[in-house]
């Protein structure tokens, strides 16, 4: 090691030194150069493969998008879970029995519907018409069942509702 330090101190081993010093700016000098085309080639491969547009900033701008729209479908699943659990409470069947609850009214124009969720709950509304007037009755319904008494109408339109998800008429004549 002291022999190196020796050579150094000496006129050859300046001499090298500069030479290695300047073979090394060269070769640092030949790699800037070498990089700069580098590059220069490689912004117009991409100007050439994206159609006169910066294909750098199409894919950083397509990346963008992605994420936005990842972004969009992430709310409108969490919209569409919600609507789904929604819907179970709506209104999803429905029974309407059409019958004459009185002889002296010429047709049927009386009716008791149900109304029920995905659950068979809701409500039963009866529609009695008659000659001199005309009233209708709601009953809540949970589970299927009501606390209060239901008539063979209600009943009816309650088995209809319950069977079936879309809406269904079906005649009935003189109940009563």
């Amino acid at each position: 090691m002291d022999y190196l330090v020796e050579y150094i101190k000496t006129d050859n081993g300046i001499t090298v030194l500069v030479v290695l010093n300047i073979v090394l700016l060269l070769t640092t000098i030949i790699n800037i150069i070498m990089i700069l085309k580098a590059n220069s080639k490689y912004i117009k491969f991409m100007n050439k493969i994206g159609n006169g547009n910066n294909l750098d900033e199409m894919l950083r701008k397509y990346l963008d998008d992605v994420k936005e729209i990842k972004k969009d479908n992430s709310e409108i699943k969490a919209y569409y879970t919600k609507l789904d659990s929604d819907i179970d409470s709506c209104i999803q069947k429905i029974g309407l029995v059409r019958y004459n609850a009185f002889k002296d009214v010429g047709s049927d124009l009386s009716f008791a519907i149900a109304l029920l969720d995905k659950n068979d709950n809701g409500v039963v509304l009866n529609g009695l018409y008659g000659s001199e007037s005309s009233n209708i009755y709601a009953k809540p319904i949970k589970s299927g069942k009501s606390k209060y008494q239901l008539s063979d109408e209600e009943k009816s339109a309650l088995e209809i509702a319950e069977q079936s998800k879309r809406f269904i008429t079906k005649q009935k004549y003189n109940f009563k």
